[in-house]
């Protein structure tokens, strides 16, 4: 009796530029089926909880809630969600930092093409990938808990981090408040209370802080 034929995995796409969605499908379709694609965090976690992929393919930089935080939420409801970030950034911290959020793989752009399918094979088996070119440094910086990793940004709680996001975006209080569904007078108090707790004076230096730690794209 002939074996059966593996099913196709399930992936969710998340990236805000279409191009590369489009490119991402051409990659991965002839292996995978494409069960959805969004531009945005809160996207990645209403499409993740209703459409149910196998695995998630993010990206970290993406507006309104980075593919991290996205990931972060997403793992309190679905905690068997498979996630693979795809990303142009090959610095060890954002790997690190994605990995600890629960991701199975960290794969760059510029090796997509050779790399992702295999990313996504191992996570349909709970395995970890990272990409050959950064492999050995991320596993490194994984055994030297706390130091670096461990920054400030860390002790932020999860809505401020969202809020943080989302003022370093250029969005207004008001808007905050209602992509949140809280008071602007809510917004007000986050905001204020991140900048006392990192020693921040103004929406600029917040801004400068959000970049550094990976929290928005440049």
């Amino acid at each position: 009796m002939q074996g059966t034929t593996p099913r196709r995995p399930r992936v969710l796409l998340a990236d805000d530029h279409a191009v590369v969605l489009e490119g991402l499908r051409r990659v991965l379709e002839p292996e995978c089926e494409i069960a959805g694609t969004v531009t945005d965090g809160r996207a990645l976690v209403e499409a993740a909880l209703r459409l149910k992929p196998d695995v998630v393919v993010a990206d970290i930089s993406m507006p309104l809630l980075n593919g991290i935080e996205a990931v972060q939420q997403l793992k309190k409801s679905a905690q068997n969600v498979r996630v693979v970030f795809l990303t142009m950034h090959s610095d060890v911290s954002y790997a690190a930092k994605a990995l600890e959020a629960g991701g199975l793989g960290f794969v760059l752009k510029s090796s997509a093409a050779d790399e992702l399918l295999t990313a996504i094979r191992e996570a349909m088996f709970g395995r970890k990938y990272v990409s050959a070119a950064l492999s050995s440094q991320v596993m490194e910086a994984l055994s030297k808990r706390g130091s670096r990793l461990a920054e400030n940004a860390e002790a932020l709680t999860g809505r401020q981090r969202e809020v943080l996001q989302l003022v370093a975006e250029g969005k207004t209080l008001k808007e905050i408040a209602g992509i949140l569904h809280v008071s602007p007078r809510t917004v007000e108090f986050h905001k204020y209370r991140i900048m006392e707790q990192l020693g921040l004076r103004s929406t600029g230096e917040l801004t400068q802080y959000a970049i550094r730690h990976g929290i928005v794209g440049t």
